[in-house]
């Protein structure tokens, strides 16, 4: 786990706080695997001089490398796959356990309460939101849904209902079921921010993140509280992340 804290920072200042899955791989390609990183600090510091957010903090929470899309994949989309489905997903793709509900328990129940205690934050909902991409981008939707007490928005960035690397109906149908029934209806205040790009793996992202904008709707998201973005001809990488993540960080925390 990384914590960025502004330059400014002082306890004397409450700060929001966004905490951000795949956190190796946010603020120095020097230590990624692919040599790239978001450099999420760096938009959040420019946001913050311009007046776009509030002080902000950023809590980067590492991956757990080969568990991690066992950690990333929502536990509870698996009861809407058919049990062939089901068992071979957890069996292959994800380790023989998933574990996305005791990740989601250590970030509300250890790590925030932690990272409250330590530092000068905004404790509730409306300064606390959650973003990733890809894999990070679904848990960032599930967390969300699971405790929108302690979340009040969440940011998904090439979002990967497909749950697999080859377009299917099985995983993103459970995706689409499961925030039928789940995701917190619009209430003002909660914030949801999705886009995909059109190259590399987001080549196939389109169809489902229609149908997932859909069901935002059904919920009652409007365009105040709620956005979905296509960027031509940008792929699935940290590179093409950080050139928008500023998008998703101002309308998650702007204007609290």
């Amino acid at each position: 786990m990384d914590v960025w804290l502004p330059a400014d920072y002082t306890p004397a200042r409450r700060h929001a706080v966004l905490y951000v899955h795949d956190g190796q791989m946010l603020f120095d390609e020097r230590i990624t695997w692919n040599k790239q990183a978001w450099h999420i600090h760096l938009a959040v510091d420019r946001l913050m001089r311009a007046g776009r957010i509030p002080p902000t903090l950023v809590v980067g929470v590492w991956n757990n490398g080969e568990r991690r899309r066992s950690e990333y994949y929502p536990e509870k989309f698996l009861p809407y796959l058919a049990e062939p489905v089901r068992q071979r997903l957890v069996t292959e793709g994800l380790g023989g356990q998933p574990r996305a509900d005791a990740y989601l328990r250590f970030v509300v129940d250890e790590l925030k309460p932690a990272i409250d205690a330590r530092f000068a934050t905004h404790p509730g909902p409306a300064h606390t939101a959650v973003l990733g991409s890809s894999m990070g981008g679904l848990i960032s939707v599930y967390a969300l849904s699971e405790y929108p007490q302690v979340f009040g928005g969440a940011a998904g960035l090439s979002t990967h209902w497909v749950g697999g690397f080859q377009p299917n109906a099985a995983l993103p149908l459970a995706a689409f079921e499961y925030l039928r029934d789940h995701l917190p209806a619009a209430d003002g205040q909660r914030r949801l921010y999705m886009d995909h790009g059109t190259t590399e793996l987001d080549a196939i992202y389109a169809p489902y993140q229609a149908f997932i904008d859909e069901i935002v709707r059904e919920r009652g998201y409007s365009s105040r509280d709620s956005v979905s973005r296509v960027f031509a001809g940008t792929g699935h990488n940290e590179r093409a992340w950080a050139e928008r993540v500023h998008l998703a960080i101002e309308f998650l925390l702007g204007g609290r």
